[in-house]
């Protein structure tokens, strides 16, 4: 069994759905990978994630019920706040996906997490596939990867304003040009 606790930054540990998320502080991160690559075999993160969880926990945060029946979609209702969802230590949370190539390998997660305009050491010298994961997160999340050496976009436009997969971006649409539209 693998002792989480000694790696470096160790907040906590939760197993669930058959995968081990270990929270590390997030300015040892960086370390941790190298713990998790050099002493735990990790080879590959397969993926980089930002959650915002902006509103988590507030009143009327509630979720549908299912129930035999089905549901009506005219009909849109929720069986009320059955409880309240557990408070998340700051407003983001950034998800390390980690692969080990051998049989029997557990999938673990680190995580970390952030507020608004703190900074997330970049793990790219440890894993370079993280390149484009963590500007991925920078693009649509605005999460900053101190020490990357290109934190550019990479999907959306160079003069994009804002993150869009953010819960406070505005919602809205833009108007579709067709091409042989003047």
């Amino acid at each position: 069994m693998t002792r989480w606790e000694q790696m470096p930054g160790f907040v906590a540990v939760r197993e669930a759905f058959g995968e081990t998320t270990v929270t590390i502080e997030a300015e040892r991160i960086r370390d941790a990978c190298l713990y998790a690559r050099d002493e735990l075999g990790f080879d590959v993160c397969v993926d980089v994630v930002a959650t915002d969880y902006l509103g988590w926990g507030s009143s009327g945060v509630s979720g549908y019920i299912g129930t035999p029946d089905g549901r009506d979609i005219n009909a849109p209702m929720t069986q009320g706040l059955q409880a309240l969802p557990a408070p998340k230590p700051k407003r983001f949370s950034v998800s390390y996906h980690l692969l080990a190539l051998r049989p029997g390998a557990p999938r673990v997660r680190l995580q970390c997490w952030v507020d608004e305009g703190e900074r997330v050491p970049s793990v790219v010298s440890v894993w370079p596939t993280c390149d484009w994961h963590e500007r991925e997160q920078f693009d649509l999340m605005g999460i900053v990867f101190e020490g990357h050496p290109n934190l550019t976009r990479l999907l959306m436009p160079d003069d994009w304003e804002g993150h869009p997969l953010r819960k406070d971006y505005p919602l809205g649409g833009e108007p579709v040009r067709f091409s042989d539209a003047e």
